[in-house]
Parts: structure tokens; sequence; C-alpha cells
């Protein structure tokens, strides 16, 4: 697409002969190269390698940040009038809940979003709905077809989407999970935007988690009309749930002491991740 850059960050699994036709493949001897000790810090064969992409964007001087997965068949209008910097009138939740599920707001109810809070569902409401404008530091659209749903979600619902636009654009005044598996950020958030390395062995928190963190640093996430058709890579739902169950355990003490206004990263994050996001965030001073 006219404007943008692709960039590919390899990991050991990568194919040793693999090319780009037209993009940036960065490969781990590159990487290394760059920055060894984050590379150390972040491991191999990690969901966290992406970082690397990040940090090539960044050295680009890019504008915008798309964060995308390779099951996700970007639709017609994919990058397309973003809402990034602009003042979007939006549909504006405004609930007393602890946390804000996005996908329940939409014409599948019954479903929740990846790394929302269990103990949550239950709760949830979206009567007090009001539009409203907003700026957007991150622009999380939708996916149809497999939706970014966790373990438990999918084992019982199975589900295929078809999400209704007219839902879109959303956001709330409480924080709400965001992947980055289809995700638009702004330039000026790359030095925070850090999957985050050794939290569980698949990855399933790093970006969830990443998500309220940035929520506890004040930016705001608007979720945009589905712009990909997600065609899931294989997956094993029970080792999914056993990723995800630190997720399921504490996300719930994170967006509790988000609303308490005492979240600190440190009482939930490894101290190797904590080390590695310092780490990352100095490349923002070279």
């Amino acid at each position: 697409m006219k404007g943008w850059t692709l960039i590919v960050a390899g990991d050991l699994k990568t194919p040793k002969d693999y090319k780009l036709a037209n993009g940036i493949y960065v490969s781990p001897r590159e990487q290394e190269k760059y920055h060894k000790k984050l590379s150390d810090l972040i491991g191999w064969n990690n969901h966290a390698r992406r970082n690397f992409g990040c940090l090539w964007a960044k050295d680009l001087n890019a504008e915008i940040v798309a964060c995308v997965d390779d099951d996700n068949i970007p639709l017609d209008h994919w990058g397309k009038n973003l809402l990034l910097g602009k003042d979007a009138e939006v549909n504006y939740y405004e609930t007393q809940s602890d946390a804000f599920d996005p996908i329940g707001a939409t014409n599948y109810p019954h479903l929740w979003h990846r790394g929302f809070p269990l103990q949550l569902v239950h709760s949830r409401s979206y009567d007090a709905v009001v539009r409203k404008k907003i700026r957007a530091d991150i622009q999380a659209d939708f996916w149809n077809g497999d939706p970014d749903i966790d373990a438990v979600g999918r084992m019982i619902f199975a589900p295929e989407c078809v999400f209704d636009d007219k839902f879109f654009p959303m956001a709330s005044n409480k924080p709400s999970p965001f992947n980055s598996q289809n995700t638009f950020i702004s330039s000026r958030l790359l030095p925070h935007f850090f999957l985050l390395p050794h939290l569980s062995p698949l990855g399933r928190q790093s970006d969830i988690w990443l998500s309220y963190h940035l929520a506890s640093l004040g930016f705001q996430v608007v979720y945009g009309k589905p712009s990909v058709l997600q065609k899931r890579n294989p997956h094993d739902l029970l080792l999914d749930m056993k990723d995800e169950f630190m997720g399921y355990k504490r996300s719930i003490d994170i967006v509790r002491a988000l609303g308490a206004g005492g979240y600190k990263k440190e009482d939930f994050w490894p101290k190797k991740t904590c080390e590695a996001y310092q780490v990352y965030q100095n490349c923002f001073d070279r």
C-alpha cells in the first residue's frame, strides 16, 4: 500500500532463506547487532520479538505503526481513514464497572474480549452510552471471522462473527483490553508500546497487560469497525487456556488497581520483564 512500509521481525523459527519481495525483513542476526542486551532480555521464539519491528519503525520516523498478525487477512478499507490524531465522534460507554468489554457492546453480547476479567463478565452493562468526541492514541480494529476471545469463550462458543459496523467506533471511560493483532498506534506511543516477554510461555498476556499499562499512562483506545478477516492459525485451546490462567487470576487485580489509582507495573510484571521494558525505552534516547 502506498505510504506504508512492511517490516517483519524474524525469530529462530523463521526459515533461514526467508526474504521479502516488498518490505524489510529484520533477521535475528540484525536484531542482535542492533541491541544484544535487549535481544537477550526478550529471548527467542517469543511473540515479543515484534518489539524490534517497532524499533525499526522508530528509525524510519514512522507517523503511525500498525501491528498485525499473519492470520489476519486485510479487507479493502484496512489502514484507510484512520481516527488517530483526530477528534473522532464515538459511542462512548460510561460504565461503573472496573473495566469495559468492547465485544459485549456489539451484536455478540454473549462473547467477551480476550483479557477482559472473567469475574466481571456477568456484571457488564452498556446502558450509559453517549456520542462523544475524543482523540484516539490507539485504534484497535475488530476482526470478522474467528474473533479475539479467550480460550474459555472459544471452547464454549466456537464463534464465527460478522460484526455490525453500526457499533463502531467505540470507547469507554474505563480501562479495556486490546490486542496487537490488528492495532494502529501513533508514533508518540512507541516508547511505551512494548510487547511484554516472560509473562507466560505462549505470550497470550503480553499485549493484554500492555493495554492495561497504556491505560495507566493516560492513553486512549478507540475500537474501530472490522478491517480484517481472521482465519486463525491452529491452536491447542487447552494450552491457550493454561497460558491465559495468570490473566484469569490477576487481570481483575490490575483493573481494580487502575481504578483505585494504585497501579504499579512492578506489582504484576516479572523483574526481567521490567528490565527489558526499561532497556527498550532507553533505545528512544539514542
